[in-house]
């Protein structure tokens, strides 16, 4: 996880535009939620994960690949986030019946994220 890329508007669109791989997506969330993997023990380091977190998710969870992560990141962006991939990027979103669970994924993680950066 240290190779990452910044959290920047290329990279929320990177995201969306599915150029940045699952891996390295997941991986950009775990951070900004406190996940660190220790490379001696060869384990998560959840310490730094609020307890809403951790408790569910003692190790990072995959967004893309399961529902329930998402639903929980969902929740967790205050409402008056919720359309910051709209009012920040123009995101139009994806056309209905053309895009997957994975891009629905995609969409979350990326405004998740967003709400990040929009906190300085």
């Amino acid at each position: 996880m240290t190779n990452l890329p910044p959290l920047n508007t290329d990279t929320i669109w990177a995201i969306l535009n599915e150029e940045i791989d699952d891996t390295t997506a997941n991986q950009l969330v775990w951070y900004y939620l406190g996940y660190r993997y220790d490379e001696s023990k060869g384990s998560w380091d959840n310490t730094h994960v609020a307890e809403e977190w951790k408790t569910d998710y003692p190790e990072p969870p995959d967004f893309i690949a399961f529902r329930p992560p998402t639903v929980k990141l969902t929740r967790s962006i205050p409402a008056e986030k919720k359309n910051l991939l709209k009012e920040k990027l123009g995101f139009k979103g994806y056309k209905v019946g053309e895009f997957t669970p994975a891009q629905a994924r995609r969409a979350t993680m990326a405004n998740w994220l967003l709400g990040v950066m929009d906190n300085g």
